[in-house]
């Protein structure tokens, strides 16, 4: 039953680019230049990591369940609903792999729909890209929750009639390991996710699909949207709005890495034994004992059975530094990693929007910039706002109001032309 989850909310996890730039550059690792990386089929090392028993809900063998297929799906406790919902429904869906090519794997999330009388076409829909809960199945949103500020912002979407679904990606909350950080298994989630939720008349769902995201989900969303064309060219995605988006320039990781000293005591870790796990699936010869110290390997692999709050806390008890977590550097395997985490283009069939806070230390200005232009100079419709007050994770809320705007503009037909010729940073 769904009464027997967690009842603390996830925090808002700090953005994943300071991670990756602390973990790139200082290990010296050759980096790629901004152009879109292409993506290898990885070998699966056999064992799993993060795998948790929740409840039977989650639980599903696959046989002939092909991708975008809706499996199942319970109605939602009254009092565990978002605000602004006035029914909803935890899904479970079969979707592509995004690591191994050809298989299929059992997802799960959830389904909000709006508090107000459906419109004869039906609700059109948000896809909400959740940002790091780390890699065990408990840590999935669909079970422990949501932080109050993601509530408060689905509200916004739901009150203004869209339904909601949101999936828990790929091994977060079902079989299998969680590719964290990684784009593509993102958008095969998100795609599927719609696909499945359109898929049942009872939802009564118009098919016009908005992607949402901020911070590390803003990249799921961005991934998704350069997905769609490839992957479900018959889903109806009409834009994206992205806030505190990553982009992973080597210029830009230069400047972050500038703030994270190795001998200081570092929160961020949690991020880099996160990263690691990605390398153990794609590398069955990598193994943590070669490169964490090992009075610390125990936090290192406690990243498999808990949430990234919690080693967060684990890593500021122990007082880890990066010199004293790593005894060797795992230059090699997190280079091969990395190549996941990139955008599969920068050419977009759908306008976005994007919501810099000018007070973001996480995502800074000028990456953010970075990103719009290298969108704008492969043709896609930018649009963006810059917000002087706020920064990475204050931004979501007050930018609301102009990302409705923006949204509305778009399925009514009367979007003006994009910003890409006077950027506002």
């Amino acid at each position: 039953m769904k009464s027997q989850r967690a009842r603390t909310f996830i925090r808002l996890k700090k953005t994943v680019v300071l991670f990756l730039a602390f973990t790139f550059f200082s290990l010296n690792l050759p980096l790629h230049s901004p152009s879109v990386l292409a993506f290898d089929p990885a070998p699966i090392a056999p064992d799993t990591l993060g795998d948790q028993y929740l409840n039977e809900f989650y639980e599903f063998e696959l046989s002939n369940e092909k991708p975008g297929e809706l499996i199942r799906y319970r109605e939602i406790m009254t009092n565990e609903l978002n605000p602004g919902a006035t029914s909803g429904f935890d899904i479970l869906y079969a979707s592509q792999d995004g690591l191994e090519v050809g298989k299929t794997v059992v997802v799960s999330g959830v389904l909000y729909l709006p508090d107000r009388r459906v419109e004869k076409a039906g609700w059109p829909l948000i896809v909400w890209s959740h940002g790091t809960v780390g890699i065990a199945d408990q840590c999935a949103p669909s079970w422990s929750g949501r932080q109050e500020q993601d509530r408060r912002y689905l509200q916004v979407w739901l009150e203004a009639g869209f339904a909601v679904v949101a999936s828990d990606y790929q091994g977060l909350g079902t079989k299998g390991t969680h590719p964290y950080l990684a784009t593509r298994p993102a958008a095969y989630s998100n795609l599927d996710a719609i696909r499945a939720v359109v898929s049942e008349p009872s939802f009564d769902l118009s098919g016009q699909t908005i992607l949402v995201g901020q911070s590390q989900g803003a990249s799921a969303a961005l991934a998704t949207l350069g997905t769609v064309k490839d992957y479900a060219p018959t889903l109806s995605v009409m834009g994206a709005v992205l806030t505190g988006v990553p982009y992973f320039r080597p210029d830009a990781m230069v400047n972050l890495m500038q703030s994270r000293p190795k001998d200081r005591i570092d929160p961020m870790l949690g991020y880099n034994l996160l990263a690691l796990t990605v390398v153990q699936m794609i590398d069955q010869e990598f193994f943590l004992e070669d490169y964490i110290n090992s009075e610390f390997l125990e936090i290192a692999k406690s990243v498999q059975t808990t949430c990234h709050k919690d080693v967060k806390a684990k890593v500021i008890e122990a007082q880890l530094t990066y010199n004293n977590l790593f005894k060797r550097a795992p230059t090699a395997p997190l280079e091969r990693a990395f190549s996941l985490f990139s955008y599969p283009s920068f050419s977009l069939p759908a306008p976005i929007f994007i919501g810099v806070g000018a007070k973001d230390r996480d995502t800074p200005v000028y990456m953010q910039a970075a990103l719009a232009k290298t969108l704008c100079d492969n043709g896609t419709s930018v649009h963006a706002m810059l917000y002087p007050e706020y920064d990475h994770k204050s931004v979501v809320l007050p930018s609301a109001t102009d990302s409705l705007m923006f949204v509305q503009s778009i399925m009514a037909g009367t979007l003006g032309s994009s910003d890409c010729g006077a950027l506002p940073f």
